[in-house]
C-alpha cells in the first residue's frame, strides 16, 4: 500500500501468513472444551489473539501462539471455572461473523498485550493459580 499500512485504533498490527493460524487450529480441534460457545466464535477470537502475538514477535504465527489463546480462554480445560464459561458465553457470541468486528475486538484486547510476550508455562501457570490474571476483565 502507498505510504505503508494504516495506523491507528483497532486495526493492529500486520504479520506474516495470518491465514496459517487458521490451518493450525485443526491441530485443537479434538482437545477444545467449548461448552455453549460456538467453534467458529472461539476459533475468530483465538486466532485473532494468535495472531496479535505472532505480529508482537513480527512472525507468523505458530501452534504455540494458539496454545497460549486457547489457554487464556480455558478452552483447553475440561473443567474450566463456571464465571469464565459464563464470561466466554457472554462475550463470544456471534463473533466470528464480520458485522461483530467491534464485539471480537472487544474480546482480543481484554488480553493485555504483557500476556502475550509470556511463555506457554507461564501462561498455563497463571491460568492455573488465577485464571482472571492473564485478561483485562475491564473491556468486557
Amino acid at each position: 500500500m502507498p505510504g505503508g499500512q494504516p495506523a491507528g485504533a483497532r486495526l493492529g498490527s500486520q504479520g506474516p501468513d495470518q491465514g496459517y493460524a487458521f490451518r493450525l487450529v485443526r491441530q485443537f480441534d479434538d482437545r477444545l472444551h467449548l461448552g455453549d460457545v460456538e467453534h467458529a466464535d472461539a476459533v475468530a477470537v483465538c486466532v485473532a489473539v494468535a495472531m496479535k502475538r505472532a505480529a508482537a514477535y513480527g512472525r507468523a504465527p505458530v501452534v504455540h501462539d494458539l496454545t497460549i489463546a486457547f489457554t487464556v480462554f480455558g478452552f483447553l480445560d475440561p473443567q474450566a471455572d463456571a464465571e469464565l464459561v459464563a464470561y466466554r458465553e457472554r462475550v463470544f457470541a456471534g463473533v466470528h461473523s464480520s458485522h461483530h468486528y467491534a464485539e471480537r475486538r472487544d474480546v482480543v484486547d481484554a488480553v493485555p498485550e504483557s500476556m502475550l510476550t509470556r511463555s506457554i508455562k507461564a501462561v498455563e501457570l497463571r491460568y492455573e493459580s488465577d485464571w482472571r490474571s492473564n485478561l483485562n476483565l475491564s473491556t468486557d
